[in-house]
């Protein structure tokens, strides 16, 4: 059993992930920084969800973590990684905070009350990976709104994506129980080797918010002043889209509902040229008033 203060190895890389992380489309100058934050968010993950280790051992790894982090001890290498990229580009440790704050909430909170109550957690958890990578790429904070929307978006659909799993190996439930109660489903349902209609009914109400929040959103390509970034933010946008689409189409519980790599890779591709479209787009718009 892992303790405190030892690494835990992490349990996939950025290349596992339902979405890009510090893609090829991102400046090479940025993605360091970026791997770095996602590394340690990785870091703090495992943790929260490290099948042996007690809440109050994973509290006092999430507690080493943020040591590392602010320097107040060595702690976890990875800690170490992002408070030094953090000094060098003269970032804020804000953001790296707050989804410490969320991992603790996974340790200690099992069941979300409302949508309110989840996007309460998808501040957290979510928000603050966008807005690292846009203060990395030097975008102003009137960006953040339209990139939290996108980053909870993701949130909402990887929580529908993995709702059995997390049910049966973790014990928690990120589908809001008043909205398990209107479509008439019930926990047990998630442990059913297939979704119930008024499961699958609760995955399509919340999928079409998740798709909602993409289109908040949607501004955010042709508002950045990176064309690389509005390529990434493009091809995550159309990858959520077409989670979206699986998610109404198949059963999380039965069936695959993450794309193969072919599809990511295509998907993506398609997104990256809408980004740019936007991109210029949106310069075009600033070129005029300016």
């Amino acid at each position: 059993m892992s303790v405190p203060g030892e690494e835990i190895a992490p349990t996939r890389t950025e290349r596992d992930e339902n979405f890009p992380v510090a893609s090829r489309l991102i400046a090479q100058r940025h993605r360091a920084p970026i791997l770095a934050f996602y590394r340690f968010a990785r870091a703090a993950d495992d943790i929260a969800d490290h099948p042996a280790l007690a809440p109050e051992a994973k509290l006092d790894g999430l507690a080493a973590l943020e040591a590392g982090l602010i320097g107040a001890g060595e702690g976890d290498p990875r800690a170490l990684a992002l408070r030094l990229a953090l000094a060098d580009r003269n970032l804020t440790s804000r953001h790296a905070l707050d989804l410490l704050a969320a991992f603790r909430l996974d340790v200690i909170k099992k069941r979300y009350r409302d949508w309110g109550e989840l996007m309460g957690y998808c501040a957290l958890s979510a928000a603050p990976v966008g807005r690292f990578v846009l203060d990395v790429h030097g975008e102003p904070t009137d960006r953040w709104a339209a990139s939290d929307a996108i980053c909870s978006s993701l949130q909402v659909i990887n929580h529908l994506q993995d709702c059995g799993r997390d049910f049966s190996q973790l014990d928690r439930v990120y589908l809001p129980q008043e909205t398990l109660d209107r479509r008439r489903a019930a926990l047990s349902d998630l442990q059913a080797p297939r979704a119930s209609a008024e499961l699958r009914a609760a995955i399509g109400e919340l999928t079409g918010r998740a798709r909602d929040l993409l289109e908040e959103g949607a501004s955010l390509p042709g508002a950045v002043k990176d064309l690389r970034l509005a390529c990434e933010i493009g091809a995550i946008v159309r990858l959520a889209h077409a989670n979206c689409a699986r998610l109404e189409t198949r059963d999380p519980l039965s069936e695959r509902v993450h794309p193969t790599k072919a599809a990511f890779a295509a998907i993506g591709l398609l997104g990256a040229l809408a980004g740019a479209r936007a991109f210029a787009l949106g310069n075009g718009r600033r070129s005029k008033t300016q």
